[in-house]
């Protein structure tokens, strides 16, 4: 199974309304999830943990306190902060963002993946510079 294969698969696969995809063929073996929780992996039960936040509220005894996350990849990849080299990033650190808002880009296998908040909060910080390679579980901003 050769590149172009695999990619029209993936692009298949997300254009389906399937949640999950596994193929095996001889010595290869692909496997798809769009589900937020994975069977298969370790790698993919970080995802899983990622995914799956706290409440966004720490109770004080004075006051309710929204409490900071951290957005981390979900995937290895190369991180894109914007769409293209002549246009503003997707957000800057003092930017208010919604849950499903686009952060950035992370290039896997010439797939653009868009990398969305998770939670509504304001951007403090970017722990990570344009085109930088990333693995899974890395930070990548901080909400709060």
């Amino acid at each position: 199974m050769n590149l172009k294969d695999i990619q029209n698969i993936v692009k298949q696969f997300n254009d389906s309304s399937l949640t999950e995809f596994e193929l095996k063929k001889a010595d290869f073996e692909l496997y798809l999830n769009k589900n937020k929780q994975s069977r298969k992996n370790q790698a993919a039960e970080s995802i899983e943990t990622q995914t799956q936040k706290p409440s966004n509220f720490i109770k004080d005894d004075s006051a309710l306190q929204i409490k900071e996350e951290i957005i981390t990849s979900p995937i290895v990849g190369i991180v894109y902060l914007q769409s293209a080299p002549e246009v503003s990033p997707y957000v800057a650190v003092g930017d208010t963002v919604a849950a499903n808002q686009t952060v950035c880009i992370i290039e896997a296998m010439k797939m653009m993946n868009e990398i969305p908040a998770g939670r509504d909060g304001v951007v403090t910080e970017i722990l990570v510079k344009n085109e930088q390679v990333v693995g899974i579980g890395e930070p990548l901003f901080r909400i709060k």
